[in-house]
């Protein structure tokens, strides 16, 4: 049997490994949180989105929470149908799909300012060593952005 300190292809020494099942993790903290405001995690990221600015084309929501108009396009329909956006052609480009935060959207706001707290004080870590390594991700996914290597 191989030392797994050693070995280059044990899980354990895996960064997608660690990457992955933190993400599951992590992600089933906020889905406790999201359920009782009627919102999966992926519909939070797009109500995160629209709380920094409003409205916005499906396709800059797209790019910058790095979906597929695919996927992006049932959960905006989601968010329409339990009255949190409202999704009209753009009056500059008629090719273009806007999404604006109806009143109950914006309202919804209020609701999930205590997600991150809550994320934060169910994990016990102090906020600037979470924020640390928010930091660290979003540079590893800047090499990785810069560097061509996804897709």
């Amino acid at each position: 049997m191989l030392d797994t300190e050693t070995d280059p292809l044990s899980l354990d020494r895996q960064l997608c490994f660690a990457l992955a099942a933190t993400s599951r993790s992590v992600v089933g903290l906020y889905r406790e949180l999201l359920e009782p405001m009627g919102l999966t995690h992926p519909q939070y990221l797009v109500m995160l989105a629209l709380w920094e600015r409003d409205p916005r084309s499906v396709r800059e929501i797209a790019g910058e929470l790095r979906l597929e108009s695919a996927t992006l396009s049932p959960l905006l329909k989601r968010l329409e149908a339990s009255g949190y956006v409202r999704r009209s052609r753009s009056t500059e480009d008629e090719r273009q799909l806007a999404v604006s935060l109806t009143t109950a959207g914006r309202a919804l706001r209020d609701r999930a300012e205590a997600v991150p707290v809550a994320v934060a004080a169910r994990l016990g870590w102090p906020v600037a060593r979470l924020e640390a390594l928010k930091d660290e991700l979003t540079a590893l996914l800047e090499v990785v952005d810069h560097a061509g290597l996804a897709d």
